[in-house]
């Protein structure tokens, strides 16, 4: 959290994003590297480059930079409409996403109490706003927070997450939310829990949020991190702008929470 001073305003900046490391790449269901050329490899990087060596460097230094493989859907990040599958009309990729939909009112609802594998159904959403003395309106940012942030580090956190059922996404979508986040792997139930259930013959379940998108379109973010540590659950704007990549189905995103004094 930093606390900054504009325009004679005082705001408190919270970041809600991923660190990403090299430290969770072995059990990363989208797996990415960081490569880092530092010190003697940044050196010899430039010998190879431009044929300047050490000695062209002050302190026989070079300057830093690191090159990182990774999926659009690695870290925290914005999922576009596109992602969801074949869209009924134009299609909306990332680059398309309206800036207006990336920033608005957040209202944070606690769903701690739901276990792994567990729906989120549009009753515990509606109960939780009554809890909150909260009414939706349009583009506001709906953050769901179920802890499960607290083991990104850990393998088989993917799998560790309640998620939104159909009801509760399509619920949220009707009363004008464009943007829905959660700190977790994906917005869905678990992918194990998915497929269980498509196998047994329920198929209509799989990536059902997910595909609800493609008929009504809005966007997700993914992999929050510490909404626990915003203050109070609505009174906040959030801002979660995704890298422009043209024609992605996701960019990575630097997703912040200001609550304003």
């Amino acid at each position: 959290m930093e606390t900054i001073f504009a325009a004679r305003r005082e705001f408190e900046v919270y970041d809600l994003s991923q660190r990403l490391s090299n430290r969770t790449t072995a059990f990363e269901p989208n797996p990415h590297h960081i490569e880092y050329l530092h010190g003697a490899l940044g050196v010899e990087r430039s010998e190879r480059r431009w044929g300047l060596g050490a000695e062209y460097w002050p302190d026989g230094q070079a300057m830093n930079v690191e090159t990182v493989t990774l999926s659009t859907h690695s870290g925290t990040h914005v999922d576009a409409p596109i992602h969801y599958g074949p869209p009924k009309g134009d299609p909306m990729t990332i680059d398309r996403v309206p800036l207006r939909w990336c920033i608005g009112d957040g209202v944070r609802l606690d769903m701690r109490h739901k276990r792994a594998g567990e729906g989120i159904h549009r009753a515990d959403v509606e109960a939780e706003l009554r809890r909150l003395r909260y009414s939706l309106k349009p583009y506001d940012i709906v953050l769901v927070m179920t802890g499960t942030d607290k083991h990104f580090e850990e393998p088989g956190y993917d799998q560790m997450h309640p998620g939104l059922r159909r009801d509760a996404t399509e619920f949220l979508i009707d009363a004008g939310v464009r943007l829905i986040g959660i700190d977790a792997w994906g917005l869905d139930r678990p992918f194990e829990v998915m497929v269980r259930e498509a196998r047994e013959g329920n198929k209509d379940q799989l990536w059902e949020s997910h595909v609800l998108g493609r008929t009504k379109p809005y966007c997700q973010i993914e992999r929050l991190c510490n909404l626990d540590t915003i203050p109070v659950p609505y009174g906040f704007t959030v801002i979660a702008l995704p890298v422009v990549l043209e024609g992605a189905s996701a960019g990575w995103a630097r997703v912040v929470a200001i609550v304003w004094r």
